[in-house]
């Protein structure tokens, strides 16, 4: 929104401003989308999130492609489970991981194109 700060005098109309209003996201939303987006800030994790848009994975199929170690793809894949970006599932002795939700995809492809 534009306003005088001094002034305090919206220079936008009212049935606008309104309806910014009524679309914006919660604070408990854009706090999500913070999260989310800080999470994903980190060029290990993104390389982790790219590998896993493509196929559930176990940590050494994901150090593998992504040219990183074990260790890092571990410490890097607990940060991306606590933010709710990936989920795991055991079978046998190996953990796979994969995304989460289906829309980091989506998002991924959009943030590519966006920066292309």
């Amino acid at each position: 929104m534009c306003y005088y700060a001094h002034m305090n005098t919206m220079l936008l109309d009212s049935m606008t401003a309104d309806e910014i209003v009524d679309n914006m996201p919660s604070d408990r939303a854009l706090d999500g989308l913070a999260r989310f987006f800080s999470a994903l800030s980190d060029l290990t994790r993104l390389k982790i999130v790219t590998v896993l848009a493509a196929s559930t994975l176990c940590v050494t199929d994901i150090a593998e492609l992504t040219s990183l170690n074990q260790t890092t793809v571990s410490r890097q894949l607990r940060i991306l489970k606590s933010m709710d970006i990936v989920e795991c599932s055991r079978q046998g002795k190996v953990m796979f991981y994969s995304l989460a939700q289906n829309n980091v995809n989506g998002i991924m492809e959009l943030a590519v194109a966006a920066v292309n």
